[in-house]
């Protein structure tokens, strides 16, 4: 009795378990105060997100090694599903055929980049960072301080990033396809007319439009992740209560156990959903770029 007295004296509490799994794994050690701080590196989102984004190049380029004309085994036939949706919406999309053989590669390598990146929210809860807190202890550092988070699209850093690096790519097709000239005649013209008067409102117009769409584009991918993540957190606290000798403490187990398995199905549809329709938008950016207001 006093031994169990004595874990759950120590045990976190249902909110210190929720802060420790949302504080990042960063260079100032502790949960970011800002909304936006520049100033800190959150390790955990680099290295997950390089990591799934290298994975993702792998398997594209042994998709297209073994690629072969014959009955396409069961990979091949996944890969080229893919492959072929993608190919449809970047052809409805981007009506210019040169530009059609970069963008169509980079919507689907953001597709399946993303699907991984989503998908380590599957995986259970406590997993990666309890492992992540052995090693942690094995190097001498302190257990509680030992912070991991394996969802990088949970992480508004890194899903503004992939948004900004759309915003580029658009700036680029921009000049590419209009000539720098073209597309700065574009910036004051568009959207109310050429009158000379009315060029500070279009270059505002155009400014804020520019914002909104890399703003909604990152924040909506994070704010879906983020509340899966939350979600999976909140679950794996009913887990917790298995603990206690009780009818309540394995009826909250076995609710984990159902509202787990059932958030999981239902979270594998939110997952691809989400990495869809950030592919979909980055087509949609990029294709405004080769019109002409």
């Amino acid at each position: 009795m006093a031994t169990e007295e004595a874990i759950a004296e120590h045990a976190p509490t249902p909110g210190n378990y929720i802060i420790h799994h949302l504080t990042h794994l960063n260079s100032v050690g502790e949960k970011q105060s800002a909304v936006v701080d520049l100033t800190i590196l959150n390790f955990d989102t680099l290295f997950y997100s390089v990591t799934l984004g290298l994975l993702t190049v792998f398997l594209l380029a042994r998709a297209a090694r073994r690629a072969t004309s014959g009955v396409p085994g069961r990979f091949q036939a996944a890969v080229e599903i893919v492959v072929e949706m993608v190919s449809d919406q970047a052809k409805s999309i981007i009506h210019h055929a040169e530009s059609r053989l970069f963008v169509a590669p980079l919507a689907l390598t953001v597709f399946l980049w993303i699907f991984l990146m989503n998908a380590m929210d599957l995986l259970p809860v406590d997993l990666l960072p309890r492992i992540w807190q052995g090693i942690y202890s094995v190097g001498g550092g302190d257990p509680e301080h030992a912070y991991q988070r394996v969802v990088a699209t949970a992480d508004l850093n890194g899903t503004l990033g992939l948004s900004i690096g759309v915003l580029l790519l658009c700036f680029w097709y921009n000049v590419k396809i209009k000539g720098l000239g073209g597309w700065a005649h574009e910036l004051i013209s568009a959207p109310f007319g050429a009158h000379w008067a009315l060029a500070p409102f279009n270059l505002a117009m155009q400014i804020i439009e520019f914002i909104s769409k890399t703003l909604s584009h990152g924040m909506r991918l994070f704010g879906n992740m983020y509340a899966g993540e939350l979600i999976f957190m909140l679950i794996a606290l009913m887990g917790s209560a298995w603990a206690l000798d009780s009818a309540l403490g394995w009826g909250l187990w076995i609710g984990q156990v159902v509202a787990g398995t059932v958030w999981a199905i239902f979270h594998i549809l939110i997952i691809t959903l989400q990495a869809f329709v950030f592919m979909m938008l980055t087509l949609i950016y990029i294709g405004q770029a080769h019109e002409s207001h």
